[in-house]
Order: C-alpha cells, then structure tokens, then sequence
C-alpha cells in the first residue's frame, strides 16, 4: 500500500547508516526476503514486478523495522516529507 515504508539500521563498520524504502504509488507494496545471509527489500507492483530493490548482508543489520500505512493522511505525509520520514 502507498506509504509502506521499511527503515533498515546497517552497521557500516565505523559508523551506522539507515535506509528507506518506501511504496511510492497506490498499489505498490514494499517486501522483504531473505535467504542465504542476504536481505532483500523490494517496492514491487501489484503484479509483483520489482521496481527498486535494495539488498544488504544479513550480518550487518542492526535493525529492520516495517511501518505500515496506517491510513491515508498518513501514507501522504510519509511521502510528500522530503527526509523520507513522517513529521514529529
């Protein structure tokens, strides 16, 4: 659903980075697999085509935290803040 949005914590050795991936358009979802000590996020279509994917060792995530869309108003304030992240 639009504004699904995962937030992945990676330990970059001497720092730690964060990263979003969001579902951008209506019927666009946001998945996660893994396998093989890899983590894949995808935004993929209704039709389950991926659109932008992001794959990252398993080994080095701190922390992998899905915020679903609760409702509208929320999925259009995910989306139309330019940090990628809903307003305090």
């Amino acid at each position: 659903m639009r504004g699904d949005r995962v937030e992945i914590v990676i330990d970059a050795g001497d720092d730690v980075r964060t990263y979003d991936v969001v579902a951008t358009r209506n019927g666009r979802r946001v998945e996660i697999n893994t396998g093989r000590g890899i983590v894949e996020v995808a935004e993929v279509t209704r039709g389950g085509n991926p659109v932008r994917t992001a794959r990252f060792m398993a080994s080095r995530i701190l922390a992998l935290v899905e915020h679903p869309a609760t409702d509208r108003e929320m999925a259009q304030q995910v989306i139309e803040s330019p940090s990628g992240l809903p307003d305090a």
